[in-house]
């Protein structure tokens, strides 16, 4: 268990870093370069940078930020935030990132997956996906700050994603996302049971107890919080220690 990872979250808007309950009520948490720089200290394997609303507003996230973040840290920077062709993914790996996260633009445009992995590799794809349980069961895809609905059923989808060359699932959990009550394991294990690339947990995390729970229960390979780092609850030496003594 001590060898899965945790990573922590920038959400970017406005060049702060900012955090909302179920993308909503969304407040200021403070500089994503100095953030960065306390994570990547303290321990996490991975920074994740996601501008909210660069595909909203149509534009790629700020190229300088990408840049100044990824001077600040040692460990890979996934980016997400209006990468919409071949190039905008380029110049995001120029300005440093690891690995580009895409998710509106796949559900617009599956093909876009296997044209990112035909040129950079699936390992520096990352296909994000919120998601939601349906009113009938099962799971649905959702789209436009998790309030619109794509038609897709999650599992249909990440399927599909991976065929198409995404190497890894960032899966968010609508009805979790910053609850603090705990990662949806129901749904984290039906798509972990469904692909043979890594998964993310993503959404809900809001004590320790949570972290083992995610590895003890589902094969996720990550775990990604926001809330519990940005607001002192916890932080990334002190969960790894927790997972160590519990493995």
């Amino acid at each position: 268990m001590n060898k899965r990872k945790i990573v922590p979250c920038l959400d970017i808007r406005d060049g702060k870093v900012v955090k909302g309950v179920k993308f909503e009520g969304v407040r200021d948490v403070g500089d994503p370069v100095a953030l960065a720089e306390k994570y990547n200290a303290d321990g996490a394997d991975e920074i994740v940078l996601y501008d909210i609303s660069a595909s909203i507003e149509k534009r790629i996230i700020d190229l300088n930020l990408v840049k100044a973040v990824a001077e600040k840290i040692t460990v890979g920077l996934t980016v997400a935030g209006g990468i919409g062709t071949v190039d905008d993914f380029q110049k995001v790996t120029d300005a440093g990132a690891s690995r580009v996260s895409i998710n509106s633009l796949a559900i617009r445009n599956p093909d876009i997956i296997k044209e990112f992995a035909d040129k950079f590799g699936t390992e520096r794809v990352v296909l994000g996906v919120d998601a939601k349980r349906g009113e009938n069961g099962g799971y649905k895809v959702m789209q436009g700050a998790g309030i619109v609905e794509t038609g897709l059923n999650l599992i249909d989808w990440v399927k599909k994603a991976e065929q198409l060359g995404a190497g890894e699932i960032c899966l968010n959990s609508i009805d979790a996302d910053g609850t603090q009550d705990g990662y949806d394991i129901d749904m984290l294990n039906a798509v972990c049971d469904a692909v043979n690339i890594p998964v993310i947990a993503s959404g809900g995390c809001g004590k320790l107890e949570h972290f083992a729970e995610v590895f003890e229960k589902t094969k996720a390979g990550s775990a990604l919080a926001a809330s519990m780092f940005h607001f002192g609850g916890l932080t990334v030496k002190g969960v790894k220690e927790y997972l160590i003594n519990k493995s």
